[in-house]
């Protein structure tokens, strides 16, 4: 794939991002003498940017700016690791490793992302090459975790529902796997692979998918297993359905163009939910997976990052033009989609038998954040099951946490374990609680305008006593929280949402569908704590009062005029 191709296709002046990709020598950069300069703990922004495809960016310590402004030092410069997992599976072995170098090299603490990954956050830049040298050895991967490549595939995690789950964890697999990219720059500077002659003029070889300039933008892929909508499948670039006939895998549906992030007071940019296109076979995915990422490298927009998501390239040109395009790439044509059903997109807590025989327990975790504090010894636990668990770990799109194929002898020891350490499927606290997500925001994220992970809990203790008022502990509302609208926590789909506006400030949306296949719109705009929860108080209270049977909160806030439905992203601002 030339560059001279590329650029065909894109004439308009590119961003500076895409000359920064395009001197790299396929991410290279000068990332290997930059991480070895001990004179500063920060590194030149071109670098970062590449730094991204090797699955970290800096960050700094906002809370200790002022003070460090002051005595005249610079920022506390740190970096955040992000750990890859395809489907969100990892082994007991692998979770110590993780434990142990959030120990030793991050902040002791690790997150658990909203696409199946790990975080690990305050790495010093003199400890990052041996924190990914220990991932590594591990046999997991901080490669395309961030950076403008597809991301880690997520599939749904409960092997539990049924058989199909094996399949579809293996396809997300082999998907991640056929979509890395090839250059050996991530080998070289963290791994010390002897580098090999400079290649540029071997695009080919050196990058046979993505070609020497990568996506325009990020890509995202997921696999969902119907009644369950975890993964959001809808939020995804690419989406794939399963259909399961006949207690068999049959295929899937495809579903194309999902996409969460937009700028504040910019209406050219938006969320989007996918569109589906046709069925395929078990047999064909990766096929469609990769032609649909060429067709997003030959035309996303690289002139505009903001304008750069696939959901602009199918938007500006049409559902029917990617169609014909794919149908063309591929030389044969999807088949009419099958029905399929979705019934919910959070997850089930406790402990479930699966149709294996082996038991799986669902923990709750807070916004995703596996650490200890008085009485409630989560990271401590969590590490001595894994010292006796036979089974696996398996990170929930929902930023919780499934202790998986644990056998009947052995789940007695697991539960004097999840005792002991004080750790909890949430069945004590309110179903809203257990429904949240935030991102993580102040004090790492740059792009921050306010305060999430660390606020949502508090938030969520405020409005406990209005859910008790009206006889709502219990009843299932998706509520999430992002501390800017780039849309790490998929908040757009949330029946109930809080996107950072600026410190204290949020604008507060309504009416994202339960399941996941339908967005929310802006209720109030720029609101703090007290207009957040008198808001809450009066619609809960209505809610309540004059809800249908099995009408869920965002169906009501539609059908009671509070905003209007939104179906695609398009009418998002409208």
């Amino acid at each position: 794939m030339s560059e001279n191709h590329l650029l065909s296709k894109n004439s308009a002046p590119h961003s500076d991002v895409e000359e920064i990709k395009k001197r790299s020598n396929y991410l290279r950069g000068s990332l290997l003498e930059t991480m070895e300069d001990r004179i500063t703990a920060s590194i030149p922004e071109d670098d970062n940017r590449l730094m991204k495809h090797h699955g970290s960016y800096m960050q700094d310590d906002r809370d200790l700016r002022g003070e460090r402004q002051k005595q005249k030092l610079e920022p506390a410069y740190q970096f955040m690791l992000r750990v890859r997992a395809a489907g969100g599976v990892v082994t007991p072995a692998q979770w110590l490793m993780m434990d142990s170098v959030a120990q030793k090299y991050a902040n002791g603490t690790i997150r658990l992302t909203t696409r199946q990954s790990f975080q690990l956050h305050g790495v010093l830049k003199w400890d990052m090459k041996k924190t990914i040298r220990e991932v590594n050895d591990a046999m997991l991967s901080t490669l395309a975790a961030c950076g403008d490549v597809n991301r880690n595939v997520m599939c749904n995690p409960n092997p539990y529902q049924s058989d199909v789950h094996g399949e579809v964890y293996e396809l997300a697999g082999k998907i991640s796997s056929h979509l890395d990219p090839k250059s050996r720059a991530y080998y070289e500077i963290w791994l010390d692979e002897e580098k090999v002659a400079d290649s540029r003029d071997f695009d080919r070889e050196q990058e046979p998918i993505y070609g020497p300039v990568y996506l325009p933008r990020k890509f995202k892929i997921g696999i969902a297993v119907p009644p369950s909508n975890d993964v959001d499948v809808f939020s995804q670039d690419l989406g794939f359905i399963a259909i399961v006939e006949n207690g068999r895998l049959a295929g899937f549906n495809v579903s194309v163009g999902g996409g969460m992030g937009m700028t504040h007071g910019d209406p050219k940019t938006y969320p989007q939910v996918g569109q589906v296109i046709g069925f395929i076979t078990p047999d064909q995915i990766i096929d469609v997976a990769e032609k649909t990422v060429t067709i997003q490298r030959d035309y996303g927009d690289r002139s505009v990052r903001k304008h750069a998501r696939f959901k602009y390239t199918i938007d500006d040109r049409g559902i029917d033009w990617f169609i014909g395009e794919l149908t063309e790439r591929l030389s044969w044509k999807l088949q009419p989609a099958r029905p399929f059903h979705f019934d919910h997109n959070g997850d089930r807590y406790g402990w479930v038998k699966g149709s294996d025989g082996k038991w799986h327990l669902t923990l709750f975790i807070q916004n995703g954040r596996v650490k200890d504090e008085e009485g409630y010894q989560l990271m401590t636990g969590l590490r001595e099951i894994a010292k006796v668990h036979g089974g696996d770990f398996r990170l929930t799109p929902n930023q919780n946490l499934i202790i998986a194929g644990v056998k009947s002898q052995q789940k007695k020891k697991i539960e004097e374990l999840v005792q002991k350490y004080g750790l909890t499927d949430g069945a004590h606290l309110t179903a809203l609680v257990r429904n949240s997500m935030a991102c993580v925001a102040l004090p790492t994220c740059g792009l921050a305008m306010a305060e999430s992970e660390r606020y949502m809990p508090e938030l969520l203790n405020k409005i406990t006593p209005i859910l008790e008022e009206n006889g709502l502990s219990e009843t299932d509302i998706v509520i999430r929280m992002t501390g800017c609208p780039n849309g790490c926590a998929r908040p757009a789909l949330a029946e109930i949402a809080f996107i950072g506006k600026a410190p204290g400030r949020y604008n507060m949306y309504l009416g994202g569908g339960f399941a996941g296949d339908r967005l929310n719109k802006m209720y109030k705009e720029n609101i703090g704590e007290a207009e957040i929860l008198d808001s809450l108080r009066q619609l809960l209270a209505h809610y309540a009062k004059e809800r249908n049977a099995g009408e869920h909160f965002g169906d009501f806030a539609i059908r009671a005029g509070y905003v209007k439905e939104v179906r695609s992203g398009q009418e998002f601002h409208a």
